[in-house]
């Protein structure tokens, strides 16, 4: 199956070869015929699949074959998304994608000033990515309206619950038109994600791809049982040993901060991201791990959502997560488009509990490695 196969016209068709994009992945090759259709769309999706595209490219090719009657540039796709670092990673894929089509997108997030932001909606804007809280705000000052959407995106539903969004998307859902093409992405589909879905989509199409219980054989999964006062120290070791790029896993936001002092300390760069970071901070410390600039950079999982690193080689989970699921999207951004990686995991006593949960979960044993003395 190549994208040419999917009926995806030529602008966007020109955009993706630009972008030496060929085969469109199983979520895209499910998704963008149905979504194309005009149809409703629930999709089961975790970080990595190329969701994203699945509903980009319909939605720019849908908008840019029925242009606007209005001569003033009216918002006709909102993206909803729970994280600073997926709008500006989902506006950066629009750009992409669009780039041969003039539509225009925007992006709007809070913790930054709103001024230019406000200036680039009043400029007209045919898709707005957002997020709950400076959408909300900027529509209670009057400077968003929602009534010309014909495309309606909840991306990371479920962790826009996770965040206790489910209230601010209860708040948009009324001032979105009723006829409109809904599409909905969770990674994970607990009931709570099953009853919002049933309560905003018309008949959906359902889509799922790569269960959350599947791990890619190409990612070495590695035990190491180590008691919490030791795990900085071992961190420390495979580090040095390692010249790979790292990704840390940190439970907490003052536990990766605090990783990130230890590490330092030894000489080792690396830097921290989470919710209470600035949004420059964020961005710096994302730019400065993608460029390569810093090799380790330590993350919380809410934080980690905005990260798209296409050869990511290592991820160590410093910390276990609470819920077996998070271990397999954690681990999930290595390993990928075929490339081989590496998943490191820490565990004390009282987190044992929690592995077993892992391999019962993926139906793997994870392999445990010997602590040097």
């Amino acid at each position: 199956m190549t994208f040419k196969e999917l009926n995806i016209s030529e602008p966007v068709l020109k955009a993706l070869a630009g972008k030496n994009y060929k085969k469109p992945t199983p979520i895209q090759e499910q998704a963008i015929p149905v979504a194309l259709g005009g149809r409703d769309l629930l999709g089961i999706a975790q970080t990595g699949t190329g969701k994203t595209a699945a509903f980009a490219i319909p939605i720019i090719q849908q908008l840019n074959q029925s242009p606007s009657k209005n001569r003033k540039r009216e918002i006709r796709a909102l993206i909803l998304t729970p994280t600073r670092e997926l709008a500006i990673q989902i506006d950066e894929c629009f750009g992409d994608y669009a780039r041969h089509t003039g539509m225009r997108h925007t992006v709007i997030f809070g913790g930054v000033n709103q001024k230019p932001q406000v200036e680039s909606l009043q400029r007209g804007t045919d898709i707005l990515i957002a997020t709950p809280g400076r959408l909300l705000d900027l529509i209670n000052q009057k400077y968003i309206t929602l009534h010309h959407v014909e495309h309606f995106v909840l991306d990371e539903a479920d962790r826009m619950l996770d965040m206790g969004f489910v209230h601010d998307i209860k708040r948009v859902l009324p001032l979105l038109p009723k006829q409109k093409q809904t599409l909905f992405f969770s990674a994970t589909m607990p009931q709570a994600i099953a009853n919002l879905s049933k309560s905003i989509l018309d008949r959906p199409v359902r889509v799922e791809v790569a269960p959350v219980a599947s791990v890619v054989d190409t990612i070495e999964q590695c035990l190491y049982f180590v008691e919490k006062p030791q795990k900085s120290q071992l961190l420390i070791e495979i580090l040095e040993k390692e010249a790979k790029n790292v990704l840390v896993f940190s439970r907490t936001k003052h536990g990766a901060d605090k990783i990130a002092r230890v590490l330092n300390k030894q000489g080792i760069g690396c830097e921290a991201i989470h919710g209470n970071k600035t949004q420059g901070a964020r961005q710096r410390a994302l730019a400065n791990f993608k460029s390569g600039k810093t090799r380790v950079i330590i993350a919380t999982d809410i934080a980690a959502r905005g990260i798209d690193i296409a050869n990511l080689e290592m991820v160590i989970n410093y910390d276990l997560p609470d819920v077996a699921e998070t271990y397999v999207h954690r681990i999930g951004r290595t390993g990928r488009a075929g490339n081989s990686g590496t998943a490191l995991t820490f565990c004390s006593q009282e987190e044992y509990t929690m592995v077993k949960d892992i391999q019962k979960l993926t139906g793997k044993k994870l392999s445990t490695m010997p602590i040097s003395a």
